[in-house]
């Protein structure tokens, strides 16, 4: 029985890691209710990289991370070529606070919700914030899980060392 059960973990896990190579194109939805593949977004923007990153309203380092970020934004896209698609995943209970939330803060990225989570669930998000840095053809490149405050200066590095190995 003990033999079975490793194996179904192994298996599993195995399975976990091949889930991570490229994105799923699971529907998400825009702030104006359309709704859209996510790999499609990733494919059509004409970006090198994007960046997703998962958030709630309800999560202090979400917010954190992405009023941090969005100070250093700007240099990110001339210097990276690099799209940002901050990824709701407040439920119906919260839903209601993300434009009042996103106004406010006059974030430059894309706002996607992934209101049932099943974006987040299909790349194994278990809390958020969570970071994927994809390439234009939704390979998942690097994976960011929690925030610290600097965070995003780490983030930032990996940009870098991504960019200068696209260009060899």
């Amino acid at each position: 029985m003990r033999t079975i059960t490793l194996l179904a973990f192994f298996s599993f896990f195995s399975l976990f890691l091949q889930a991570q190579d490229n994105l799923p194109n699971i529907i998400v939805e825009r702030m104006n209710g359309q709704k859209v593949g996510i790999l499609e977004e990733v494919k059509s923007n004409g970006r090198d990289f994007t960046i997703i990153n998962f958030w709630a309203t309800w999560c202090k380092p979400c917010r954190n991370e992405l009023e941090n970020i969005n100070g250093l934004y700007a240099d990110w896209v001339e210097d990276y070529n690099v799209e940002m698609i901050a990824v709701s995943i407040d439920d119906s209970r919260t839903k209601a606070q993300i434009r009042p939330y996103v106004n406010g803060q006059n974030f430059d990225y894309k706002i996607l919700i992934d209101e049932n989570k099943l974006l987040f669930q299909a790349v194994n998000g278990i809390t958020p914030p969570l970071t994927l840095i994809v390439n234009s053809e939704g390979k998942v490149l690097a994976i960011e899980h929690g925030y610290i405050e600097g965070n995003e200066y780490k983030l930032e590095d990996k940009l870098a060392t991504l960019s200068k190995a696209k260009r060899k």
